[in-house]
């Protein structure tokens, strides 16, 4: 049995705003992934001799027109390997691991010192789903069954975030223990039916709470 490429991964999130990152490889799949470092506020780099239009013709993304040189990937926080050549995608990774850049090539988890995992977003929730690297495609179909939940639990994030706010004014902190059994399955369920100001009404009971009426509860 294949026991994955980390014996240990440890999941992060990562914050590349404004940070350098570089896709070597202009197809399909490099601009996914370049596409996917632009959603991150990234500084995106492609380095490819040809490219297809979304690198072209996507102004947030910088293109250099040729083959990747050996040890560039050196001057970015992350690089990904996205070409159809094994040994260039090789050659980055070594690269990369040289000068202590995190790095993924595609369909390569042996040489990978990161995995890009399946994401399921609604808002600032967000879902990572990670085989390790055994079966990216079963985490793209994982990520589906999800949506639905996550959907629902970026609507349930707003009523919960307009409270803690309250719960912040009124006592100094939002840290109590009343959270463990605030959170339940008929506070989600009023969430699903569209019944918001109700939830933010027991929610607000539940944590002990005045139960006023705020903007939110008007809108």
């Amino acid at each position: 049995m294949n026991p994955g490429v980390f014996a240990s991964p440890y999941p992060v999130v990562l914050d590349l705003a404004d940070k350098p990152a570089l896709v070597v490889g202009g197809g399909l799949i490099g601009a996914r992934k370049a596409a996917g470092l632009v959603s991150a506020r990234a500084r995106v780099t492609v380095v490819s001799p040809t490219a297809v239009p979304g690198v072209v013709h996507n102004p947030a993304i910088r293109w250099h027109q040729r083959p990747y040189r050996r040890g560039e990937v050196a001057s970015y926080r992350l690089g990904i390997a996205a070409t159809s050549d094994a040994a260039v995608n090789a050659q980055v990774a070594r690269d990369a691991d040289a000068a202590n850049v995190f790095f993924n090539s595609v369909d390569d988890p042996a040489n990978c010192t990161l995995i890009t995992p399946a994401i399921a977003r609604r808002g600032d929730i967000q879902v990572a789903i990670s085989t390790n690297g055994r079966s990216p495609a079963l985490a793209r179909w994982l990520r589906t069954r999800f949506e639905q939940t996550v959907n629902v639990a970026g609507d349930l994030l707003d009523v919960v975030s307009d409270v803690r706010d309250e719960l912040r004014a009124e006592f100094g902190t939002s840290e109590t223990q009343r959270w463990e059994e605030a959170l339940d399955d008929e506070l989600l369920e009023l969430v699903e039916a569209g019944r918001h100001s109700e939830a933010r009404h027991r929610l607000r009971t539940a944590l002990g709470l005045p139960c006023l009426v705020s903007e939110s509860d008007r809108s």
